[in-house]
């Protein structure tokens, strides 16, 4: 059976499960900085991760909340869904707004990609995703904050669900990255 893509949710997390603060924002992953000015900006692998990625799946929060971070939509250069229970949308040709079945979405981009399926936010998202055992693998960057409150990374589901370690690494700043693979994909693929 040929390979297919692999749905990967790749996101920054405080120690306490926060993705964003109650009100949206995320500017306390910037107030994360390495213990001395003098150290190259780290990049925690993004840019090595993005190599393996050619669609992105975001909810309309988390694009609404890119475009208020940049000048620029910063993934010009894929394919990229923004799922969205509203009707109206403004136009944007570097995306395409989503409101069909979930499933339906991920079983047509997993067989039809080169590469593999960004998971980019935000938790409404990767709680549908959940919800369907849609999800191959986590990378998660855990920050070393307690935010003490906002919005969690995973919201309650009846759903118990088994993961394989498949790497970790501790960076200067203090973040430490951990690489889950979900037990439903039985294929490990780099």
């Amino acid at each position: 059976m040929p390979a297919t893509s692999k749905v990967i949710v790749y996101i920054a997390v405080s120690l306490d499960s926060f993705i964003a603060k109650e009100d949206g924002d995320v500017s306390w992953l910037a107030s994360v900085d390495p213990p001395q000015a003098d150290l190259p900006q780290e990049d925690y692998g993004y840019a090595q991760f993005m190599e393996t990625v050619d669609t992105i799946i975001m909810g309309r929060k988390t694009y609404e909340k890119i475009l208020t971070l940049v000048d620029e939509f910063p993934h010009q250069d894929k394919r990229c869904y923004v799922l969205s229970r509203q009707v109206q949308h403004e136009k944007d040709a570097h995306v395409m707004f989503y409101q069909g079945d979930i499933t339906s979405l991920v079983d047509k981009l997993k067989t039809s990609t080169k590469k593999n399926i960004y998971i980019d936010g935000g938790a409404e998202v990767i709680h549908a995703l959940r919800q369907e055992s849609l999800i191959d693998e986590y990378i998660l960057f855990i920050a070393p904050i307690l935010l003490g409150s906002g919005i969690s990374l995973f919201k309650e589901i009846q759903v118990e669900e088994r993961l394989t370690l498949l790497g970790s690494q501790l960076y200067l700043s203090g973040y430490v990255r951990l690489h889950y693979q979900t037990r439903n994909n039985d294929t490990v693929l780099n």
